[in-house]
C-alpha cells in the first residue's frame, strides 16, 4: 500500500475502519515490545488522588489504559455496531420494557491474580460505582445511576433491575466505568489510590512513576484472559510526552512505534505531506466534540441573552479552519454529524455569525456592552493547539464590539475541579463519547447529576424527552426526542457547540493493526497492535 494516509470512514453513525494498515499480519510473538506515545499525562494529587479507579476515572486517556486491563461484561466491536458479550457468554433484556437485563458469565474466568471472577464480582464493581461517595465525584457514576437493584443467581448469573427504561444500557456496560474489580484489590467505600490498576482484562499493567507522575506503563498479556480480544503483541509500553513535539521526534528517531492523542494539526499536515515511507498517517473519522459550558448561575452567563449573543457572534467555520486546518469541521449541535439523531439546530435557529442580530438579542434584554467575561481553558488536556483556539474566540467576541473578553488557561488538574465547582462562567471542554450513541451526547450534560455539575436543569429534557429516547431500541425511532432535546439546547444555550474532531494516528510502517487502536470513544485498543514485516 503506497498511499501515505489511510481514511477510515463512518458507517450509519458508527465508526467502522474500512481499510487495512500497510504491513503484514500482527506475529504476536511478543519478542520485541511496541512502544506508543501519548501525551495524556497523569498525576497524583489531592485533586485527583485516583486517576485509574472505575469509580473516579472519566476521560479519555484514563479510559485507554482501563480498557486494556479491567474487563467489563460487554464491549463494543471492532467494526462498530451493538455491543457483543465480553466477560459475559450472553447478555440481553429479559423483558419488553427494557428496564430488565440479565448476563451469563464465561465459564472459568479469572482476575488476573488467579482469584475466580463470579457475578458476585460484578455486583460488587457496579455497586461500588454506583454508591460511593467522594469528595469530587467525576460524574461517570451517572452511567450507572439507573440500575436500582443487581440479582446474582449462582456463580455465573447476574440479573440488573433498571429504575427506568434503558435501551443503552449494554453500551454502558461495555464502559471502564462498568468494569469488574476485584474486593481484594479496591475498597467498597473509598477509591484505590495511586496509579494501581488491575482486573481481568487482557493485559497486566506496570507503571513507571517520578515522584507523582506516571512516565511510563507497561502492558503484559494476561495468561487468564478470556474474551473475545485477541492480543497481538505480549507487550506493549504506553510512554507519556510532556508536548506533541517531543513525542512527534521519538517516533521519528525511532523511540517509539506509534503515537496518538494528542497530536497538534501541524503534525497532521506534516506528516501527511511527508515522502518518509517509515510512517503512516492513518485518519479516521472521529467523534470528538469542542464546545463552550456555561455556569447558569453565574452573573455573566445568568442571562440567556447573553449567552445566545455569543452563539451569533462565534464563526464555527472560521475557528475550526484556522485554528485546526483539516482535523475539524463546524458544530452546530451537541449530537455529531455521524451519529443518529442529529440535527444542526444551532445553525437553523442563527443561521451565519451575525453581530447586528446578536446586538438586537442583547438590546432586547437590556443588557449593556460590551458585557465583559472571562473564558477559561485548559493548558494540558486537549492539545497545543487550545490556547490558539481560545486567542480567536477572543478576537471573535471582542471584534463584534459587543463583548470584553479575556482568556485564562490552568492546568487539567486545576482547572477540572474548579470547574466543577461552579468557579468559572464560562469555560471550554472537550467530549469523548461513553459510546456511540446522541444519548452519550445529550444525558452527561443535561440530566440530573451531569457531568458538568451544571446548574441547568430544564424538566422537559430531564423528566419526558431523555427517558422517552431511552425507551427505543431502535434508535432511528428515537430521533424524533434527540431532535426536540437539541432544539432546546439551542434555545437555551447551556452549551455550546463549537467543532467535532477527526481521530489520527501515526505508526512506523512495520506495527500492523493500527486501523483498530482507536475506538469510537477516543480510548486505545492496544491489543489490536502486533508487529509485522516493514516495507
Amino acid at each position: 500500500m503506497n498511499r501515505k494516509t489511510l481514511v477510515l470512514p463512518a458507517v450509519v453513525g458508527l465508526l467502522a475502519p474500512a481499510l487495512a494498515a500497510c504491513g503484514g499480519s500482527g506475529s504476536g510473538d511478543g519478542d520485541d515490545a511496541i512502544a506508543v506515545g501519548t501525551t495524556d499525562a497523569f498525576a497524583i494529587s489531592k485533586e485527583v488522588p485516583a486517576p485509574f479507579d472505575p469509580a473516579y476515572a472519566y476521560d479519555a486517556g484514563s479510559w485507554s489504559l482501563l480498557r486494556q486491563t479491567v474487563q467489563g461484561l460487554m464491549a463494543l466491536p471492532r467494526a462498530g455496531g451493538d455491543p457483543q458479550p465480553e466477560a459475559a457468554e450472553q447478555c440481553g433484556f429479559t423483558d419488553t420494557g427494557n428496564e430488565r437485563y440479565s448476563c451469563t458469565l464465561r465459564k472459568g474466568l479469572t482476575f488476573s491474580d488467579g482469584e475466580p471472577l463470579t457475578a458476585a464480582d460484578v455486583k460488587f464493581s457496579i455497586e461500588r460505582v454506583r454508591d460511593i461517595k467522594i469528595k469530587d465525584p467525576s460524574g461517570s457514576d451517572a452511567l450507572v445511576a439507573n440500575v436500582e437493584e443487581i440479582e446474582t443467581q449462582g456463580d455465573r448469573e447476574v440479573i440488573f433491575h433498571l429504575k427506568s427504561p434503558d435501551a443503552t444500557f449494554p453500551y454502558k456496560l461495555a464502559t471502564p466505568t462498568a468494569g469488574i474489580v476485584s474486593k481484594d484489590h479496591y475498597p467498597k467505600n473509598k477509591l484505590r489510590d495511586g496509579f494501581e490498576v488491575s482486573g481481568s482484562g487482557p493485559y497486566i499493567a506496570e507503571q513507571e512513576v517520578d515522584g507523582d507522575r506516571l512516565v511510563k506503563t507497561v502492558f503484559t498479556k494476561n495468561p487468564k484472559y478470556k474474551g473475545e480480544f485477541k492480543p497481538q503483541s505480549d507487550k506493549v509500553e504506553l510512554h507519556s510526552f510532556d508536548d506533541t513535539k517531543s513525542m512527534g521526534k521519538a517516533l521519528e528517531d525511532g523511540d517509539i512505534d506509534l503515537m496518538a492523542r494528542t497530536m497538534s494539526p501541524e503534525q497532521v499536515r506534516d506528516l501527511d505531506a511527508s515522502s518518509d515511507k517509515k510512517i503512516d498517517l492513518v485518519e479516521m473519522q472521529g467523534l470528538e466534540i469542542r464546545y463552550l459550558a456555561f455556569n447558569t448561575n453565574a452573573p455573566v452567563a445568568k442571562s440567556k441573552a447573553v449567552r445566545q449573543a455569543m452563539a451569533q457572534v462565534i464563526d464555527r467555520g472560521a475557528l475550526a479552519s484556522s485554528v485546526y486546518g483539516p482535523t475539524a469541521e463546524p458544530l452546530f449541535s451537541l449530537v455529531p454529524s455521524t451519529i443518529t439523531g442529529h440535527a444542526n439546530s444551532f445553525f437553523n435557529k442563527y443561521g451565519n455569525p451575525s453581530p447586528a442580530k446578536a446586538r438586537a438579542l442583547l438590546d432586547k434584554a437590556n443588557i449593556s456592552t460590551p458585557v465583559k467575561l472571562t473564558l477559561h481553558y485548559t493548558t494540558d488536556h486537549y492539545g497545543p493547539a487550545t490556547k490558539k483556539e481560545f486567542e480567536l474566540l477572543r478576537k471573535q467576541l471582542n471584534d463584534s464590539g459587543l463583548f470584553d473578553v479575556s482568556i485564562k488557561g490552568v492546568p487539567w488538574g486545576t482547572f477540572r475541579p474548579a470547574e466543577r465547582d461552579g468557579k468559572y462562567a464560562v469555560y471550554g471542554m472537550g467530549w469523548f463519547p461513553d459510546f456511540p450513541d446522541a444519548d452519550s451526547f445529550i444525558a452527561p450534560f443535561l440530566d440530573k447529576g451531569n457531568f458538568l455539575g451544571s446548574p441547568y436543569a430544564n424538566p422537559d429534557i430531564i423528566d419526558q424527552l431523555i427517558p422517552t429516547s431511552r425507551r427505543e431500541a431502535d434508535r432511528l425511532a428515537a430521533s424524533k426526542s434527540i431532535r426536540k432535546i437539541q432544539d432546546i439546547v439551542a434555545e437555551d444555550v447551556p452549551v455550546l457547540p463549537l467543532w467535532q474532531g477527526k481521530q489520527y494516528i501515526a505508526a512506523r510502517d512495520d506495527i500492523t493493526g493500527v486501523e483498530w487502536a482507536l475506538n469510537s470513544s477516543s480510548s486505545l485498543q492496544l491489543w489490536e497492535l502486533g508487529r509485522g514485516v516493514s516495507g
